[in-house]
C-alpha cells in the first residue's frame, strides 16, 4: 500500500466525472428544447417552484441514469 489514491483511479474517475457533466448538459439542453416554453425565462424571471420541482426531478433522473451507466 503506497499511497492512499492510485493516479489512475484518480485519472479514470476525473475523466468519467467529466463526461457524465457533459452528457448531462446535453441532455438538459435536449429537454428545453423539447418544452413548448423558455425554461430559464419561466425558472428565473418568473420563479415558477413547480417547473423548478419537476426540472429538479428530470434532472436528477438523468444523474441517476449517467451514473449507472458510467458505472
Amino acid at each position: 500500500m503506497n499511497g492512499l489514491v492510485n493516479p489512475s483511479d484518480l485519472a479514470a474517475s476525473l475523466i468519467y466525472s467529466i463526461i457524465g457533466i457533459l452528457v448531462f448538459c446535453t441532455a438538459f439542453i435536449v429537454v428545453d428544447r423539447l418544452t413548448p416554453y423558455d425554461l430559464w425565462k419561466e425558472l428565473v424571471e418568473k420563479q415558477n417552484k413547480a417547473l423548478a420541482l419537476v426540472v429538479a426531478g428530470v434532472g436528477l433522473g438523468l444523474c441517476i441514469i449517467i451514473a449507472a451507466s458510467i458505472h
